[in-house]
């Protein structure tokens, strides 16, 4: 049997214990962060109707900067989203805040429209799109 020093040994059970530690705390950080996105009782669509939620709120930031007469249109269909798909407050939060997401990602570089926003206006419109027609098709049962 090898005997390492006192200082050694010390040494390496601190280090053991920190990155076992570290370990700990990474798959408590993972875990915490996958019940905070999607809950086990969250339809198997979720993760679309949340990019959904965010390319709304994108959409009603950006429609009005490039003169397009959509007023509230956008944030009234995320509330339509709300009341058909929305039972509990933890789920309409996370929606809720994606939608934030979306308008505060534009809205914190765009000031003016730009040939790059009314492309990314395009690609959301039909992004938005796909997204409504493939839960639709395949989870309208």
């Amino acid at each position: 049997m090898i005997r390492l020093p006192a200082a050694v040994s010390r040494h390496l059970v601190f280090a053991c214990l920190k990155a076992l530690l570290g370990a700990a705390l990474a798959l408590s950080v993972g875990a915490a962060s996958l019940s905070a996105q999607e809950q086990p009782e969250d339809p198997p669509y979720e993760q679309d109707l949340m990019r959904l939620s965010e390319i709304l709120g994108a959409l009603h930031y950006l429609r009005p900067l490039c003169g397009h007469p959509d007023g509230s249109l956008w944030r009234d269909e995320m509330q339509a989203l709300l009341e058909a798909e929305v039972q509990d407050d933890s789920r309409k939060r996370r929606f809720i805040e994606r939608f934030n997401q979306g308008y505060r990602g534009f809205s914190s570089v765009y000031r003016d429209c730009t040939p790059a926003a009314e492309l990314t206006l395009s690609r959301y419109v039909s992004e938005a799109g796909s997204i409504v027609r493939n839960v639709t098709t395949r989870y309208n049962r």
